[in-house]
């Protein structure tokens, strides 16, 4: 069993940026693959980014390659979303996935453990 807490949202202007955290409990961490999806009003929730379990393999949606980055310590069992350029359309809840596996995928069906989100607001 493994429990996520996001933290770091808040609202910041266009162009602004924040780093979301994702605390994991849990002595496995290191062993699964992590991801961060986002859910806007009235959509369905999307995939952001996803990381391999040791940090050497990244994944990210088209709508945010070049301006976020995620990564990993192993050793704090905390995973992280660092967004610069941020723009109105990302604002959203943003939610941490564990996947038991240590392989990501951009599925969000194939996460087994899901944090309560943290909400993104960008000002235009």
């Amino acid at each position: 069993q493994v429990q996520l807490v996001e933290s770091g949202g808040g609202l910041v202007q266009a162009g602004g940026s924040l780093r979301l955290s994702c605390a994991a409990s849990g002595r496995t961490f290191s062993s699964y693959a992590m991801g961060w999806f986002r859910q806007a009003p009235g959509k369905e929730r999307e995939f952001v980014a996803a990381i391999s379990w040791s940090g050497s393999s990244t994944y990210y949606a088209d709508s945010v390659k070049g301006r976020f980055t995620i990564s990993r310590d192993n050793a704090k069992n905390t995973v992280y979303l660092k967004m610069n350029s941020l723009k109105p359309e990302d604002t959203a809840v943003y939610y941490c996935a564990a996947r038991a596996t240590m392989t990501p995928t951009i599925s969000r069906t194939d996460y087994n453990y899901w944090g309560q989100g943290t909400q993104v607001t960008v000002s235009s």
